[in-house]
């Protein structure tokens, strides 16, 4: 019987092949989709799941209430860790991570090898207990026994010494901070798995940094990343009810006397890449509503290749009726009729499945560069991935199968045999209504697509109070360096197609850590305004083109001056025009004059307000590490080669590495732009699949009407008649289709723009676009087939009759 089964199964497959090419070919584009998210959404939720006893361990992250903001950080400061530990009887272990602040390069040299490593990160002597790692080289236990020594990750490794061990071997580590010798005593690699504190090289506090280390701050200094390891039977929700009081009991006189209050968390390490939103964090943290909206693309795809099988076989109901009537009248049961479509169902499912795979092989390199993801053809040895396959096999032939196996095997055999197959179910509403739901989605990811780009276009047109285009970026990233810049920042000021340039120690877009507080003369710290603050020379505010509201800019040999935004002078109470010549108190014990008041700019991310903003004048500004110079060119490979030429000549040993600054501030929407990326692709094989299950909805429709197609054309109607009639019906359901949608994509969209403080407004016209696109895209889709259908001659249709 089985094979009885399978052999019609397999002719009418066969015989029916624009049916069985349709839902072969959207359910394979719906599975490579659904296996690609899974691939990629699964690749972020194991970051970090790779260490022992990872359950047990916490990220200390702290929320910071000042007078005038609040915070959440990914940091905590220096001394909580070894408070927690010689406190609390749960905490096993301990460590702190701290990033090298303001050092974005950090030059190895070994025997006349250099290299440029950006990841650095100091750690304490105990990281490796808490933390795994496989060790190509040297032994966890045992790496960080002594002062002065790193951890090389293997590729940082292999650019300096190749393939031999290098354990033991003595590299110079040279960047702002200091020039010293440290012990090369392991070597790691990633083959454990991914891990959210990404860095080249992992350099012992120990000896490198005891004044960072032996730091006794509590209320200020939040620059540690601190973990804790818990025992096994550790209650962490109980122990973080803890942490209030013991905070007090440390800190509380500072922190009252700063104005600051603070709470402490404790984050599970598993939770972290996927938390998003907190600052000075380390890695790049993507969101778990990103995720979220990833999984439902795949499943909305899957379900929407899913009801194309099920309206076209509910469709074709009619080739099988007398099948089905004549195995009814010769025994056959309805649950065995039921096996049969579902059978056919699993293995259209199965089928799909291995074509997808391939396809998936194929296009990997264009998805990743989609997705900025790295997922390779070694997914493959994860059991996990073949689990999820076979759980998309059964789960993809049931929900495709099931209303088309019950339907069908509904019939009653007498009635069918009689001509009349009629059910009681009504399998034209249910086909409108899937189609229906179809569009619903497409246009909802058309709008998605409309509103995130309009946005994005937003984002990098938007007047930020500065001027961010045509300015070139160059680094110093050691002493030396510094001292090195100064003749090759005049050399190329000296170049004609420079218009200005300045020397400061960071730039807009630039996570900072400096945010004391200031107050004015009556004041005290505890009521201070903390504020973000950079050191520059007298030329920042011309090279970036920002606006002086009142006083006078720095000159030469200013000392002791700052320049305030609008923002902070309004929040210290001070009129704009008076500000200047006010005096200002901090909250590290200096006394400031304010020069002037300059109009306010967004130094970060458009997801946040202006913030309070202080510029202070650099008294020795070739000390500061970053040379920002304004062009005008419309030749950027020779300039760049003329610069490339005053380098060499004026920065030897140093490799030539530049940037550009609208770049820099474009990367901080990275997530917007993946997502926007993601959107638009998916989105396409979305209206894809839907319109292949339109094509074949008009092509059986027009199959079901061409007698009346060509009585009507004898009549006298002419093929856009046609047409219009075969269309109709069609255009009313992406009507009807646009009217559900637009209340839910306002709704998902508003969502989305909520996390900006600078957004667009979401406009009729986005969804009219939408809806407009819609309706070409089915106008198309069917017409091919109604456009068939209407210059066919009637005599093939009529002359039975």
């Amino acid at each position: 019987m089985i094979k009885s089964y399978f052999l019609s199964s397999f002719r009418f497959l066969r015989k029916n092949k624009l049916f069985t090419g349709i839902n072969v070919f959207g359910l394979a584009i719906g599975t490579l989709c659904c296996l690609y998210i899974l691939c990629y959404v699964t690749g972020h939720l194991r970051y970090d799941r790779h260490h022992a006893e990872a359950d047990g361990i916490y990220r200390v992250t702290t929320s910071i209430k000042l007078p005038s903001s609040s915070r959440d950080m990914a940091t905590a400061s220096p001394p909580i860790a070894a408070a927690m530990k010689q406190d609390f009887g749960e905490v096993k272990q301990y460590t702190r991570v701290i990033p090298t602040l303001g050092v974005n390069q950090h030059l190895l040299r070994y025997q006349g090898n250099t290299y440029y490593e950006p990841q650095a990160l100091l750690t304490d002597s105990t990281f490796f207990d808490v933390f795994s790692y496989h060790f190509v080289y040297g032994n966890p236990k045992t790496v960080f026994k002594e002062p002065y020594t790193m951890v090389l990750r293997k590729d940082v490794a292999e650019k300096l010494f190749g393939d031999k061990d290098p354990v033991g071997q003595l590299v110079e580590l040279d960047n702002a901070w200091e020039k010293r010798p440290l012990k090369v005593t392991g070597v790691f690699d990633e083959s454990l798995g991914a891990s959210h504190l990404e860095a080249g090289m992992f350099i012992c506090i120990n000896g490198y940094s005891e004044d960072i280390g032996n730091n006794k701050t509590w209320s200020g200094n939040n620059y540690t990343h601190t973990y804790v390891k818990l025992h096994p039977q550790a209650n962490a929700a109980a122990l973080e009810r803890k942490l209030p009081a013991f905070l007090e009991r440390h800190g509380g006189e500072e922190m009252k006397r700063g104005g600051v209050s603070k709470v402490l968390h404790l984050q599970p390490l598993t939770e972290i890449h996927t938390t998003a939103g907190l600052a000075a964090d380390t890695g790049k943290p993507v969101s778990r509503t990103f995720l979220y909206i990833l999984v439902l693309i795949a499943v909305l795809i899957q379900v929407i290749a899913c009801i194309n099988f099920m309206n076209l076989s509910t469709a074709r109901a009619a080739k099988r009726a007398r099948e089905v009537g004549v195995r009814k009248v010769i025994g056959a049961g309805k649950f065995s009729l039921i096996a049969q479509f579902l059978g056919e169902s699993f293995l259209l499912s199965l089928i799909s499945v291995l074509i997808a795979i391939p396809l998936l092989i194929a296009l990997l390199p264009y998805l990743n560069q989609l997705t900025q993801a790295s997922i390779n053809i070694h997914f493959l040895h994860d059991y996990t991935v073949w689990i999820a396959l076979a759980g998309i096999v059964l789960v993809t032939g049931l929900a495709a199968g099931s209303y088309p196996a019950f339907y069908l095997s509904a019939f009653q055999a007498v009635k069918v045999l009689k001509g009349n197959f009629s059910n009681h179910i009504s399998a034209a509403g249910v086909r409108r209504s899937l189609v229906v739901f179809q569009f619903v989605v497409s246009i909802i990811m058309i709008t998605g697509i409309i509103v995130i780009y309009s946005q994005l276009q937003y984002i990098s047109s938007k007047d930020l109070g500065f001027n961010k285009s045509q300015q070139l970026l160059f680094r110093f990233p050691t002493n030396e360096a510094k001292d090195q810049s100064e003749a090759f920042a005049q050399a190329v000021r000296e170049l004609p197609e420079v218009k200005a340039q300045s020397r400061m120690t960071a730039i807009p877009g630039q996570f900072e850590y400096n945010n004391w507080g200031v107050y004015l003369s009556g004041g005290d710290v505890a009521h201070s305004i903390h504020q973000l603050n950079i050191t520059a020379d007298e030329h920042f505010i011309s090279t970036f083109g920002i606006k002086l509201l009142s006083g006078a800019n720095f000159h030469p040999g200013d000392s002791g001056k700052a320049l305030i935004n609008a923002t902070l002078a309004r929040q210290l109470g001070l009129n704009i025009a008076d500000a200047p010549g006010t005096r200002l108190f901090t909250s590290i014990g200096e006394t400031l004059e304010i020069a002037g008041v300059i109009q306010d700019f967004n130094l970060q991310s458009l997801r946040e307000n202006v913030k309070p903003f202080m510029l202070l004048y650099a008294r020795n500004p070739q000390r500061t590490g970053t040379l920002m110079v304004n062009v005008h060119s419309t030749d950027y490979p020779r300039l760049l080669g003329k610069m490339e030429g005053l380098w060499q000549q004026h920065m030897k040993g140093y490799p030539f590495v530049y940037a550009f600054m609208d770049e820099q501030l474009q990367r901080l929407y990275q997530s917007e732009e993946t997502l926007s990326r993601i959107i638009n692709a998916f989105a396409l094989i979305a209206i894809f699949i839907s319109c292949l299950g339109l094509f074949g909805l008009a092509a059986f429709n027009a199959e079901q009407r061409a007698k009346e197609i060509s009585i009507r054309k004898v009549m006298g109607a002419s093929v856009s008649g046609i047409i219009q009639l075969l269309s109709k019906d069609f255009l009313k359901l992406v009507l009807a289709s646009f009217c559900l949608a637009a209340p839910v994509a306002w709704w998902a969209m508003d969502r989305w723009l909520n996390q900006f403080a600078y957004r667009v407004d979401i406009s009729w016209w986005m969804f009219a676009t939408a809806g407009l696109l819609a309706l070409i895209i089915t106008l198309a889709t069917v017409s091919l087939q109604a456009m068939k259908a209407a210059v066919n001659s009637p005599l093939k249709s009529l002359r039975s009759e």
